[in-house]
């Protein structure tokens, strides 16, 4: 069986293909997508090939979509055909074959699959989040207001930080992110950003920071406005480390704490205060989204065709302004 599939067949090279499927496995489940999201940071990086990131082209990527289950091998436990389920490790395709353990069942049949196709990229910020060990009435941060950056904003605030500020140095996305729950947002490109921050914290500087864009340089400027003891999750991945950091000053002597947040390190079978297991982290947020605590439609930019790839991961190579809420509609392909 083939399936419509968008692959990286170069550094800045795409194509839409009718790819194979591998055949199911006993542990594997056959899913008919119906949206999968683009997630412009990792899946840039890996298109123009830049440093920390897979470089095995021809490659596909899209990890964060939502779709049927069509099938399933006969060890599979977890889900079972007609179920709509969260695709996690799957790729921009029409049809994904994936293991059980990287589906999660989305059982409120009320809720959007648009709004669900999200889930798996919001529980990235979530575990970020999480690490921080926020209690309420701390001051928070949020450097780079991308997909994980805008879902971080929307957890802080539930969290109970105070103030909640939104750094970037898009206005759009600042204005976004106060609609979404950010007490301030500001430029951290500007030259008085420091002063900002201190104004806003009353002097002391922020206390939890979750540090999303992947820019060394917005590292550096989050170290500059931290509190002493403050916390720094480092939810984005940086792909250069080009900006020079005296951790003397700014790490070892203020008692900052660096907390490396990436999606991979989490418990794998149980979850723990503050460690919480991808799957329980996508089944609470689908609650929230449910509850009307959490919101998506804002978020999301445009639907597009499977078709117009090219064009799509064009802009998101050569335009700062790429639309964030990208996602591929995958409901009339094969």
């Amino acid at each position: 069986m083939k399936s419509k599939t968008i692959v990286f067949t170069a550094p800045r090279q795409v194509a839409v293909e009718m790819k194979e499927l591998r055949p199911l496995g006993p542990e594997d489940v056959m899913v008919k997508m119906e949206y999968t999201v683009v997630s412009g940071g990792t899946e840039r990086a890996c298109l123009l090939g830049m440093e920390n990131t897979a470089r095995n082209y021809p490659m596909s990527l899209g990890y964060c979509g939502v779709g049927q289950v069509e099938a399933v091998g006969e060890s599979v436990i977890r889900t079972k055909p007609g179920d709509r389920v969260l695709v996690y490790h799957g790729i921009h395709t029409a049809h994904n074959v994936i293991p059980q353990a990287d589906v999660t069942v989305v059982e409120n049949d009320e809720l959007e699959s648009l709004d669900a196709a999200f889930v798996i990229i919001a529980s990235m910020g979530l575990g970020g989040v999480r690490k921080l060990e926020l209690e309420l009435g701390e001051s928070a941060m949020v450097m780079g207001l991308g997909l994980l950056g805008l879902f971080s904003i929307q957890f802080l605030r539930l969290s109970g930080a105070y103030p909640l500020i939104a750094a970037d140095p898009n206005p759009a996305r600042r204005e976004l992110a106060l609609k979404l729950g950010a007490d301030y947002g500001v430029d951290p490109t500007a030259p008085d950003f420091t002063e900002q921050i201190m104004t806003l914290t009353k002097g002391k500087g922020v206390k939890a920071t979750v540090e999303v864009t992947g820019v060394s340089a917005a590292m550096k400027g989050a170290l500059e406005v931290a509190a002493p003891m403050g916390r720094i999750a480092l939810l984005g991945c940086t792909r250069v480390s080009d900006c020079a950091v005296d951790y003397y000053t700014q790490v070892h002597r203020p008692g900052v704490k660096l907390i490396g947040a990436h999606n991979f390190v989490r418990p794998k079978v149980e979850s723990y205060p503050h460690h919480w297991t991808h799957q329980d982290d996508c089944k609470a947020i689908l609650d929230l989204i449910g509850a009307g605590r959490i919101t998506v439609a804002p978020i999301v930019s445009r639907v597009v065709s499977p078709d117009v790839a090219v064009t799509v991961y064009d802009e998101l190579c050569n335009d700062p302004n790429f639309p964030l809420g990208t996602v591929f509609d995958w409901r009339n392909e094969e």
